[in-house]
């Protein structure tokens, strides 16, 4: 079975892929690997946040959200990759798509051209049997190339994820001191303390002087009492 009848789902020697089905199958690929990569950015962003969250709580799971972020980025750059080849491949299909038309007008006059002239001129048939071939050459190339695995599991440099965490941890840092710089700005006016009296205090009432006199000398109190 080919590399199209593989990707397709149709053998080689029974109803072969049409240029139009490949285009559709194509695109069909592309809308799927696209709603990878959304999938995948979400993720990226969940791992990310959840770094930041623990990077000074629980330094283990924060390393651990970064290492999944890794491989998150690693997947992303794969697709991206795929993506390219599989758009340049549909790009040349629908060229091809496109010139049928126009070849098959050029066929009709290289019919009527054979007609006209009753022989042919071999060494150009050869040379279109030598680009046929290296088209196919470069064809298989290019399916080996796609249908190669690509490595997993890939180790993770822990100084760079370190660093990414103290830079993390340092940016927490720096919005906790600016949300306090902050709360340091907003504090209220202060409360108003009441006002120094300048009325002087009334005296108390004079007591007369006779009155002060009978409370001095009890027996004048009493002489008072019963001239009275």
């Amino acid at each position: 079975m080919s590399f199209f009848g593989k990707l397709f789902g149709k053998g080689g020697d029974k109803d072969p892929v049409t240029t139009g089905e490949a285009i559709q199958k194509l695109r069909e690929t592309e809308d799927m690997l696209m709603k990878k990569q959304d999938f995948l950015e979400k993720k990226i962003e969940t791992e990310v946040s959840s770094a930041r969250k623990n990077a000074k709580t629980n330094k283990r799971a924060a390393l651990q959200a970064l290492k999944r972020k890794k491989r998150y980025d690693k997947q992303l750059q794969q697709i991206d990759g795929t993506l390219s080849t599989i758009e340049m491949q549909r790009e040349a299909l629908e060229g091809a798509n496109t010139n049928t038309a126009v070849l098959t007008t050029m066929n009709d006059a290289a019919k009527a051209l054979k007609k006209a002239n009753a022989d042919l001129d071999v060494d150009k048939v050869h040379d279109m049997m030598d680009d046929i071939a290296e088209q196919q050459d470069v064809a298989k190339e290019i399916s080996e190339a796609i249908s190669n695995p690509v490595a997993f599991g890939q180790e993770f440099d822990e100084d760079e994820l370190e660093a990414e965490l103290d830079a993390l941890g340092e940016e927490l840092e720096l919005e906790e001191q600016e949300e306090l710089d902050k709360q340091l700005l907003d504090v209220g006016p202060a409360v108003g303390l009441p006002e120094v009296p300048t009325a002087e205090p009334a005296k108390p009432a004079s007591v007369p002087a006779r009155a002060r006199k009978e409370e001095e000398d009890p027996d004048m109190a009493e002489l008072a009492a019963w001239a009275s």
